[in-house]
């Protein structure tokens, strides 16, 4: 898959968007109306239902200012996709909401069934699917990206963006979303981390960290509160550092444990687990005394951040237990 060109603000003003249009046949079929979770919806295994997860939306009329003022919290993938007109743009809109789903409020893959929103088609002048933008600030910030690119394809440009992204200071985290429980029923967000929430969504990072950290106060054991103790920090450790410049004092000196770290911290942030992981592993490897137990304890930290079921966490302390002994 080609890199997009990344630029602030886009090619394209969706500002029109922004209101409810009227009730005409436009991309979609002709004489089709909206319904949420539509016939060519992505998310059910016989292609019907809304897509599922915590950080995947499926987009009609009335929806789609609520998306665009989620991508001034972080960005947002708009996939546009038709189970009838073309099954591999569906396939697109699942692989993007997987994709979305791992990086844990990075990114919102919002997605956009044509035959059912035919209105929203017909604003962006959507000329074939599947097609791909990518909004940050409620504007597209990559030309119109076409085709459907293969799972893999796409994680590798979802890194490379997060890696743009945190280069230029676009560091949010979306809420997860309300999702739907496997008997139909709505299932609410957990209480617990509601503040902690709310804080990262407004950007308010400090009271984020603040809030976590009771949680875990109260209940050592509560892994899921230590995970976004974890996450918070990260996006705290990182506010207003120059990647380029970080990643230059780390090539100069390869042995500074807190440049080491910081690296780590921004592969993860920009998408790299296992780069970041690699890199204080190896740290690991090569350093004694208090500065390698520093780089444990920090990729325990990262560990923590990605979450202990991951696969690549799994594969993360093998490889530090090789390199502890």
């Amino acid at each position: 898959m080609t890199q997009q060109p990344f630029s602030r603000p886009g090619a394209v003003d969706l500002s029109a968007l922004k209101r409810p249009a009227q009730s005409t046949p436009g991309a979609g079929a002709p004489g089709a109306t909206a319904s949420p979770g539509g016939s060519g919806a992505p998310g059910g295994a016989s292609g019907g239902g809304q897509a599922r997860g915590a950080y995947t939306v499926e987009v009609d009329e009335q929806s789609f200012q609520s998306v665009l003022e989620s991508s001034m919290t972080a960005p947002v993938i708009l996939v546009f996709y038709s189970q009838s007109r073309s099954p591999e743009s569906a396939q697109l809109a699942r692989d993007v909401s997987t994709v979305a789903e791992e990086y844990d409020g990075r990114f919102l893959a919002a997605l956009v069934d044509i035959d059912a929103s035919p209105q929203i088609a017909q604003a962006m002048q959507i000329p074939q699917v599947p097609l791909m933008y990518v909004l940050v600030d409620g504007r597209p910030v990559t030309q119109p990206i076409p085709g459907a690119p293969s799972l893999e394809e796409l994680r590798t440009f979802f890194n490379q963006l997060g890696q743009q992204l945190t280069a230029q200071g676009v560091a949010g985290r979306h809420k997860p979303r309300t999702v739907e429980g496997t008997e139909g029923e709505e299932q609410a967000i957990d209480p617990r981390f509601a503040a902690a929430e709310e804080a990262l969504a407004s950007g308010d990072i400090e009271t984020a960290v603040a809030e976590y950290e009771k949680l875990v106060a109260a209940n050592a054991a509560d892994t899921e509160a230590a995970a976004g103790l974890a996450r918070a920090k990260l996006l705290q450790r990182t506010q207003g550092v120059d990647l380029n410049a970080a990643r230059a004092a780390a090539a100069a000196n390869p042995d500074d444990v807190e440049a080491q770290i910081l690296v780590a911290d921004l592969d993860l942030l920009g998408g790299h687990v296992d780069d970041a992981f690699n890199r204080l592993v190896e740290l690991v490897r090569r350093t004694s005394g208090e500065d390698r137990n520093a780089a444990r304890e920090h990729l325990l930290e990262l560990f923590a951040a990605v979450g202990n079921d991951d696969p690549r966490v799994l594969k993360g302390r093998q490889a530090l237990a090789s390199a502890l002994f």
